[in-house]
């Protein structure tokens, strides 16, 4: 479990005092199934989210009945250097888990209290391309009403396309911690009724980028070595001069993600100084079915050509 400086401590009396989420509509069946939220937090907010040796999660797991889990350091949003919470359980459950965590997030934040009016906060929750509509519903209405309903602010993000194959969207929830409560969950029950809602709760941080470092610096794919160490995929290691190592890499990994997401291969860059024997080209393993390690390694030559050709001109 990771650790951080920053102890636990004990939830705001806010959190306590604060008015709860509305009732449920009593015709929802989906208010005890077990379903889960996503929503990204940053580095430095996930280890106040940790606390100690885990007290605060634990706590926070306790507390409300919900399961809490944070994705690893280097497991981030596409497009973004944060990580990814998911709270699963039963609705009532998130809610409670989702209510200590803002309230805890807030006070990290030390926004000194107005007299008269409590802080507005972010929170970006991930939700699906293909769930995003049941959300917006039509011509807008759904989202309009759950904007009425819970006087937070709901905003969806346009779909990324600079990560090809990346399925989610951001939506983001501006307003007080009673009014984020209430949107999530108006936005949560309606998630709910969606039956391909629960199909990411089993992969919840599947981002599929897997290199050791952020060297900057990509050429020439040189010999390719058989790899038979991974027993469940293929894969090969092809040679790409140090030189070259951040075209296929990107600003913040973004090429490396988009091959990865187009190919559905993992794809591992060496250490720096960790080279090809008897060459200086860095060691680039990419993993995955044969037509997924093909695509991948056609992906990463074309970076590499493309960016040589602009030289030579």
């Amino acid at each position: 479990m990771e650790s951080t400086e920053s102890s636990y401590m004990s939830s705001p009396e806010a959190a306590r005092n604060r008015s709860p989420p509305p009732p449920k509509s009593p015709t929802s069946d989906n208010a005890e199934k077990p379903t889960y939220i996503r929503f990204l937090v940053s580095n430095a907010s996930a280890g106040s989210v940790i606390g100690k040796g885990g007290s605060t999660i634990t706590e926070f797991q306790s507390k409300s009945g919900a399961r809490i889990q944070l994705s690893r350091s280097h497991e981030i949003f596409p497009g973004t250097s944060d990580r990814i919470i998911m709270v699963s359980g039963a609705i009532d459950d998130i809610l409670k888990a989702m209510e200590l965590i803002l309230a805890k997030l807030l006070n990290e934040l030390n926004i000194k209290d107005n007299d008269d009016a409590e802080p507005r906060t972010k929170v970006r929750l991930i939700v699906s391309n293909s769930s995003c509509g049941s959300i917006i519903g039509k011509g807008g209405a759904t989202i309009k009403s759950f904007i009425d309903g819970s006087q937070a602010g709901i905003k969806i993000s346009p779909q990324d396309n600079n990560f090809y194959g990346l399925n989610d969207r951001l939506v983001t929830v501006t307003g007080t911690i009673d009014e984020q409560l209430r949107a999530i969950d108006l936005i949560l029950s309606k998630l709910c009724e969606d039956p391909h809602y629960s199909q990411a709760m089993h992969t919840p941080f599947s981002y599929p980028v897997t290199y050791n470092s952020m060297s900057y610096a990509p050429n020439g794919a040189g010999v390719k070595f058989p790899n038979h160490k991974e027993d469940h995929s293929n894969s090969i290691t092809i040679g790409v001069s140090d030189e070259h190592i951040g075209l296929v890499l990107g600003r913040s990994g973004r090429n490396i993600m988009e091959i990865s997401q187009v190919s559905g291969a993992r794809i591992k860059i060496s250490d720096r100084g960790d080279f090809m024997s008897g060459t200086t080209d860095r060691k680039v393993t990419i993993m995955g079915s044969e037509r997924a390690i093909r695509q991948a390694e056609s992906m990463i030559k074309q970076k590499v050509a493309n960016a040589t050709e602009r030289v030579m001109d």
